[in-house]
């Protein structure tokens, strides 16, 4: 679901915002699979590119051998893994016109030249045709576009949510998480300008490669369906963002497992996505203190003694 554009000369201010509200139709919902993935790219283990390059990655002795063919990646662009000349033109055949504006997301780039754009319904749409969905129905394709770009800002805002925690390194991590996730969530709020802004540098959609955790979600459904018994996710995107710390950059992989959820009584799909920070030393200290900061904070009776506190204070 994450397709976003580096060639865009779109420069906004990089502030926080909100994810934009959900649509209102209820039969939205992304197609299977996220078909925006479902190329053999999303298979293969492509090449690693330059972060900051906007051209299509080709390889170093190309230019050495101007009779050899490119590889099928020599047309992606590398920072998304995506077409990088896809048309505004109207398709062949195409009989519902297709708005050609894209919406602008919050989401900073990685070069600092303004943030990511999403796609334009058209374009989406010549994608899908490109990559052989010759059956798509055009008057969805508006629909798609908006829960596509959705769930990208509600994936965005839980990345912000970690940077927040831990862009300051484990002590002060710590000192939110010890407070649970309410408590946490309001320093936050009160902290969030001594973070500086986490960047998105490149990432890629991983649809057909399930993260060990889903996996063992997956297990634990088969052995104990009623408590852990669901859906395997239908997308997986791996997000590569940039951390400055104590004046330094460092690159963060994030991963991210898409779930659908049973629709609203109103017939308004749900979608719960589980973000987190692909597990290495030290971010693996981080989830551990964020999962259990918050359950001993519930465990240990601390919320109880907060609220009696404060109550106190007012008496």
């Amino acid at each position: 679901m994450g397709w976003f554009w580096a060639d865009s000369n779109v420069s906004i201010v990089n502030a926080r915002g909100a994810a934009p509200p959900m649509p209102k139709d209820g039969n939205l919902s992304p197609p299977p699979g996220c078909p925006m993935h479902q190329s053999t790219l999303a298979v293969a283990k492509p090449p690693t590119p330059p972060a900051e390059s906007a051209c299509p990655y080709t390889p170093v002795d190309l230019s050495k051998d101007s009779s050899s063919t490119p590889p099928k990646y020599s047309k992606y662009n590398p920072l998304n893994y995506m077409f990088s000349d896809l048309s505004q033109d109207r398709a062949e055949n195409q009989t519902v016109a297709l708005p050609t504006e894209r919406e602008p997301s919050t989401i900073p780039k990685g070069n600092g030249e303004g943030n990511w754009e999403y796609p334009s319904p058209q374009q989406m749409y010549n994608a899908l045709l490109r990559k052989g969905y010759t059956d798509t129905d055009a008057t969805a394709v508006e629909s798609m576009v908006s829960v596509h770009n959705f769930l990208n800002e509600g994936a965005w805002a839980e990345i912000v949510e970690w940077e927040r925690r831990f862009g300051q390194g484990l002590k002060k991590g710590w000192e939110m998480c010890k407070r649970g996730e309410e408590g946490a969530l309001a320093d936050t709020w009160m902290r969030e300008q001594e973070v500086p802004q986490p960047k998105l540098l490149r990432f890629m959609g991983r649809p057909k490669e399930m993260t060990p955790k889903a996996a063992m979600i997956q297990v634990m459904g088969w052995i104990y369906p009623s408590a852990f018994g669901t859906e395997p996710p239908f997308d997986r995107h791996d997000w590569f963002v940039q951390r400055d710390y104590n004046g330094q950059k460092k690159e963060i992989r994030y991963v991210i497992d898409y779930y659908s959820g049973d629709p609203e009584p109103t017939g308004e799909p749900v979608f719960y996505l589980d973000v987190r920070p692909a597990v290495t030393p030290t971010t693996a200290v981080e989830r551990m203190m964020r999962w259990g900061g918050d359950v001993w904070y519930r465990a240990s009776g601390a919320k109880l003694r907060e609220n009696e506190t404060d109550q106190g204070r007012v008496n």
